[in-house]
C-alpha cells in the first residue's frame, strides 16, 4: 500500500507562484515514478509533470518553462514549483505514483488562479 498526501494549494493572482508538496509513505521507493496531474471542472485529468527514479523529468507543453518538478528522495516527497501562474492553471492537482505497475493517487489539492 502507498499513501500520498498533497499540500500547498490555494488562491493566487495571475503571475504568482505556488509550491505543491506530496508526501509519500508505505511501500514506495525513490526509484518509483511520481508525478503531478490536474483536473479542471468538466475536463479530464491530465498529466502535468513526471519525475523518474533517475531524476529525468517530463512536462506537458502548457507548463514547460513555468513549472518545475523535483523530489527529495530521503523524505519521499515530491514538489511542484509553479511560477507565472495563469487562470487556465486552475484545477484540482493530484499527486500520483506508479508502484509495481499500479497507479496510486492522493486526495488532491485545489489551485485557483484569479485574473
Amino acid at each position: 500500500q502507498v499513501q500520498l498526501v498533497e499540500s500547498g494549494g490555494g488562491l493566487v493572482q495571475a503571475g504568482g507562484s505556488l509550491r505543491l508538496s506530496c508526501a509519500a509513505s508505505g511501500s514506495i521507493f525513490s526509484t518509483n515514478v511520481m508525478g503531478w496531474y490536474r483536473q479542471a471542472p468538466g475536463k479530464q485529468r491530465e498529466l502535468v509533470a513526471h519525475i523518474f527514479g533517475d531524476g529525468t523529468t517530463l512536462y506537458v507543453d502548457s507548463v514547460q518553462g513555468r513549472f518545475t518538478i523535483s523530489r527529495d528522495s530521503a523524505k519521499y516527497t515530491v514538489y511542484l514549483q509553479m511560477n507565472s501562474l495563469k487562470p487556465e492553471d486552475t484545477a484540482l492537482y493530484y499527486c500520483g505514483a506508479i508502484v509495481t505497475g499500479r497507479q496510486y493517487w492522493g486526495q488532491g489539492t485545489q489551485v485557483t488562479v484569479s485574473s
